[in-house]
């Protein structure tokens, strides 16, 4: 009974429904959805958006994206509150098709191993920073396989210990976050006032080569930067949806999310980068020999550089800080990441079972570190935000209005079709004409990416590729 109990426990309803018994409320869901963003790499984006767009303008577009995010991100979640299943496996029957959610998976797949990958290549640079170590081969292994080790460990025996380690560690981290922010602030020539409303940070030259000259050109950097990882989110929360004992519970816990993301990490990264920005620069000129613009570019030109800040602003704290913050996050995408594997292959006929992919999401982040994913975060997070975006667009546009259109309900058919091809052209069309065609004249594309999917994809489920009644299994969660 015990072995039975413990292999339930690793596979974690992967493939299937989330039975009324282990559905949790809104709190239990809120430790994750917050968890996973309350890491350096959102502080970095929250750093970088107000540093490009002054706080004012970068809070307001973070108001904006927590409300569209958080509205996504409830969307997602009530579907796999409804459905009981992950976000790639309910893609199955809201958008599609079997074999068509291998598209769905790859993509989150892709974006949220990338993410375990980044945040790794974080950990480590932040770990030979503070110790001191040289980048070694040996180095890499050692910490690389420790890291990857205890990744395994904590995700592997599902929801119940992911949101009891997420639960502990965000507490912690934001009290040391909290600390590291009044020594870095209580340090600072700056005032409270000051760091609350200062503007753009970087010189009009580079301002003009990033595209964000007026305000409305930063206005417009700050939402697509934000909005790139709120796609993301919003499928997370359709990971977690699942478990929701209500419809509400994954709405609060997908606004706390966003307002965590959006608001919280915008305002933290960017006031104390701003505070402690001469105390950084000031280290740079003298560690690394750079002349004062060298060193100010060197503060922001990628997450790693907000790793080192937080080292050099609260030394043991600092460091502390980042393995709570950024351990809880890597739990939580490896946990996503497992659940996308898991339907990708189970698509193509091969089922292991959910530790496999445990494992295997951990070996496929190792391998992604060689493909410059520090240099390239800032290239991908809007494209990854298309994606992301698209995907959650096409399976709330199913649910909440092509089902009802059909009379069709919430129910799980039997017999799903093997490629719902309305899906994957819907897809094409949102990610091709909002980041190539029409980037010019809208630049907000994940705004674009969601009024095509809304208008698309009905259009030709309703249409062309209408689908064909089949035998139903129990209905959904109600």
């Amino acid at each position: 009974m015990k072995e039975e109990s413990l292999s339930v426990k690793m596979e974690d309803h992967a493939l299937e429904p989330v039975p009324d018994k282990d559905r949790q409320g809104w709190l239990a869901l809120t430790w994750s959805t917050s968890g996973i963003v309350v890491s350096l790499v959102q502080l970095f984006f929250g750093a970088l958006v107000t540093f490009v767009a002054g706080i004012k303008i970068g809070l307001i577009a973070g108001v904006l994206v927590t409300v569209v995010g958080a509205l996504l991100g409830w969307a997602c979640g009530h579907v796999a509150y409804r459905s009981g299943l992950s976000s790639t496996v309910m893609s199955r029957y809201f958008g599609f098709g079997r074999r068509g959610s291998i598209v769905s998976s790859l993509i989150f797949a892709f974006m949220i191993i990338g993410f375990l990958a980044l945040e790794n290549a974080l950990l480590y640079k932040g770990f030979i920073f503070f110790f001191g170590i040289g980048d070694t081969i040996t180095a890499r292994i050692v910490i690389y396989g420790l890291m990857t080790l205890v990744w395994i460990l904590l995700t592997a025996y599902g929801f119940k210990l992911v949101a009891r380690v997420s639960s502990i560690a965000l507490i912690l981290s934001l009290v040391v976050l909290a600390y590291i922010m009044e020594v870095v602030v209580s340090s600072s020539p700056h005032s409270v006032a000051d760091l609350l409303s200062f503007g753009s940070q970087f010189p009009a030259d580079t301002l003009k080569a990033m595209g964000a000259e007026s305000d409305m050109q930063k206005f417009i950097f700050a939402v697509n930067v934000l909005l790139g990882s709120a796609g993301a989110l919003a499928l997370f929360d359709a990971d977690l949806g699942r478990y929701a004992r209500r419809s509400r519970d994954i709405g609060i816990a997908a606004l706390l999310g966003n307002l965590s993301m959006d608001v919280l990490m915008l305002v933290i990264g960017g006031a104390i980068m701003y505070a402690g920005i001469p105390a950084l620069v000031d280290f740079y000129m003298q560690t690394a020999g750079m002349t004062r613009e060298a060193a100010m570019h060197a503060s922001l030109q990628s997450p790693d550089s907000i790793t080192a800040a937080f080292l050099v602003f609260g030394g043991a704290m600092g460091a502390l800080l980042m393995v709570l913050a950024q351990g809880k996050t890597q739990v939580l995408n490896n946990y996503s990441a497992s659940l996308s594997l898991s339907n990708l292959f189970d698509a193509l006929n091969f089922r292991p079972g959910r530790l496999t992919f445990v494992i295997l999401a951990n070996i496929i982040g190792l391998l992604m570190l060689y493909g410059e994913i520090l240099a390239l975060v800032n290239s991908w997070i809007t494209i990854l935000g298309v994606l992301t975006t698209a995907f959650a667009g096409i399976v709330v546009a199913d649910f909440f209005i092509v089902r009802p259109l059909l009379k069709q309900g919430v129910e799980l058919e039997r017999s799903v079709e093997d490629v719902n091809w309305a899906g994957v052209i819907t897809l094409v069309i949102a990610v091709i004409v909002s980041h190539y065609v029409l980037a010019a004249l809208i630049p907000v594309e994940a705004i674009t990416t969601i009024v095509i999917c809304v208008v698309v994809y009905p259009a030709l489920r309703l249409t062309v590729f209408r689908p064909v009644r089949t035998g139903l299994v129990a209905p959904a969660v109600i």
